[in-house]
């Protein structure tokens, strides 16, 4: 099984003709996902990789059946291009641009809540189920039954790599986004590991800066049985340092990683306090 996605979904890249997004686009297709069209405002009756472009989501949709979009598209036009492929019905996105505006960001979280859209992101690295699809750029992988949940794109792609060296395969990757908006949480994304009958363990990249992982503790203590290993970036983080990730910001002394680790540890949660210790606490999680 996975989770979001799966080898059937069928795909639109918005932003295919981009640098990044044509890159993309050849990636994922040699990787088996179904992308059936790509979307450029202009650019219709093109073609990239043999995929048709269409000048909008609509369009696209008239010719092409799809389930979900990636989106490459610049900053600037972001909320336009996923205000499109919501309300022309699309149901899973991945937004994989950075630097997307706050407003903006809100602004899709409440249209796609509204209309029952789900995303991850924006500043997502996407998501991949291995040996079956990849939305974005999430490539260290080998099928298996760990479910791997991050806000950092890097660390995604270090512990995913790590993980695989290590002999354990996964069942779903996915970044949920650095941003301080984004579409599904750390909750979220529990929720449906937990229903998941391929995913045995799950491993948590939290890093300093919102509640999301305190969030994520007090719901794994009502919903989740399966066993979580954390990882939480930014320990040796000094005091009012600006980090890298719009979303890494602490306030009033919530969202400090010790915060974090100690919510956690409350809800039963395994910390490795370096990304190395993972493999051998996940091998004690997984023989108990």
């Amino acid at each position: 099984m996975a989770i979001l996605v799966n080898k059937n979904t069928r795909v639109i890249v918005q932003g295919i003709t981009g640098r990044l997004g044509a890159r993309q686009t050849k990636m994922m297709l040699e990787y088996g996902t179904k992308i059936v069209a790509g979307v450029t405002p202009g650019k219709g009756g093109e073609t990239v990789f043999g995929i048709p472009v269409y000048d909008s989501v609509q369009e696209a949709l008239k010719e092409q059946e799809a389930d979900a979009s990636v989106i490459y598209v610049p900053a600037r036009f972001m909320k336009d291009a996923a205000f499109e492929a919501i309300e022309a019905g699309i149901k899973f996105m991945a937004i994989i641009t950075d630097w997307v505006p706050v407003h903006d960001a809100l602004e899709i979280k409440a249209l796609a809540n509204s209309l029952g859209t789900r995303y991850i992101g924006p500043n997502s690295p996407g998501i991949t189920v291995p040996g079956e699809i990849k939305l974005g750029m999430i490539h260290s992988v080998m099928p298996g039954n760990i479910g791997i949940v991050s806000r950092s794109g890097t660390l995604t792609a270090e512990i995913s790599n790590l993980l695989t060296n290590a002999g354990f395969g996964q069942s779903t990757v996915l970044g949920v986004g650095g941003d301080p908006i984004v579409g599904l949480r750390f909750k979220d994304v529990l929720g449906l590991f937990e229903k998941d009958d391929q995913t045995k363990a799950i491993v948590i990249i939290g890093e300093i800066g919102g509640t999301m992982e305190e969030e994520a503790a007090e719901y794994i203590k009502e919903h989740v049985s399966k066993p979580i290993v954390a990882f939480i970036a930014g320990q040796a983080a000094p005091p009012e340092k600006k980090m890298g990730h719009a979303g890494a910001i602490i306030r009033g002394g919530r969202g400090t990683a010790a915060s974090k680790i100690n919510a956690l540890k409350q809800a039963g949660v395994r910390i490795a306090n370096t990304p190395w210790e993972l493999p051998s606490i996940l091998k004690e999680c997984l023989r108990s």
